[in-house]
């Protein structure tokens, strides 16, 4: 993923934002986050015009308040400039229902939040060199920030 392209996290959950944050600057990403507590401010984010810039990983909690992960996914994986985001949704539910819920609706990978911190730090770390690190990602067309 480009360097300067921004991840995005919708997680409503204070401590794990902070944990989230935490691992980053472990991990020494490089790529700038930008953090929204529910999904109607990711949309807002994303389609804001004056974002310096594009969006190349959005990190999504499930159940969050206003607009929750599933409604989030609907929108953004039915719109054509921004269905190459990739999505990768990070919840609390275990749920087979809620799993296939998110792939049906167009997540690229479902991760249940670890309850360890050892364990979660390992898990973002992982995730980390994979979709920032080791993956190919498409380039996003700069109309993706133009969207009404």
């Amino acid at each position: 993923m480009n360097k300067h392209a921004t991840i995005l996290i919708a997680d409503d959950d204070t401590d794990d934002r902070f944990l989230l944050q935490s691992v980053f600057e472990e991990c020494g990403l490089p790529n700038p986050t930008v953090y929204v507590k529910d999904g109607l401010e990711l949309i807002e984010y994303i389609r804001r015009s004056n974002n310096e810039y594009l969006v190349g990983l959005i990190l999504l909690d499930l159940n969050m308040p206003r607009m929750d992960g599933r409604e989030v996914l609907k929108i953004v994986k039915s719109e054509p400039q921004l269905r190459k985001i990739p999505v990768v949704v990070l919840s609390t539910s275990k749920a087979e229902q809620d799993i296939n819920d998110c792939y049906d609706l167009g997540a690229n990978c479902y991760i249940a939040k670890p309850s360890s911190f050892d364990v979660f730090t390992d898990t973002i770390s992982t995730l980390i060199k994979f979709w920032v690190k080791l993956t190919h990602l498409p380039v996003i067309p700069e109309s993706a920030r133009l969207l009404n």
